[in-house]
């Protein structure tokens, strides 16, 4: 399982799914290299000077992990962050995502924080980078454990990206609605 490859394709079919519904998309790595999170910032923040900080959302979209040792770990399902100090449309939008993860059986085996949402590092003073810097709401989505056997199987099947797809789908049509 490589998360790259993987958002790769979930955010490609995200962006062809929204615009079939009517809604515009930027993809703020078009990229098939990795781009520096200065970057991914500046074109967030640009895209907001030009339509406006309200009629923006950022979504970025990752798998998660349980340990960086090479080995399958039991934690598994889908969260949802935001930043330390995120507005309170961020942590709205993170709460869609959690209500309709978990109304579908997407929320795994961990207890979801009493906010609907996780900051990163827990308990630590540093920030997700392209959250805290962002203008507009912004969410980061783990979408499954990249180290769970079940949640892989899951990502790598056409209906488990069909599912995800339509999570950020749903979630990104009711916060906008």
């Amino acid at each position: 399982m490589r998360e790259p490859e993987w958002a790769r394709r979930c955010t490609a079919a995200l962006k062809a799914a929204l615009e079939a519904e009517g809604l515009d998309v930027i993809m703020v790595t078009p990229e098939s290299t990795d781009t520096s999170l200065t970057t991914r910032v500046k074109r967030i923040n640009d895209a907001c000077s030009k339509f406006g900080t309200a009629n923006c959302v950022l979504i970025s979209v990752h798998n998660n992990a349980a340990g960086a040792d090479g080995k399958w770990h039991d934690a598994r399902g889908f969260s949802v962050y935001v930043s330390k100090n995120s507005s309170a449309k961020s942590k709205e939008l993170a709460g869609i995502f959690t209500d309709l993860a978990k109304a579908r059986g997407l929320t795994g085996n961990r207890a979801i924080p009493a906010g609907k949402f996780w900051t990163w590092p827990i308990n630590q003073k540093s920030d997700i980078y392209i959250l805290s810097a962002s203008r507009c709401p912004a969410v980061l989505t783990e979408n499954m454990f990249q180290d769970n056997r079940s949640d892989v199987d899951f990502l790598n099947s056409p209906e488990g990206m069909q599912e995800l797809v339509r999570l950020h789908v749903d979630a990104i049509r009711k916060y906008v609605a």
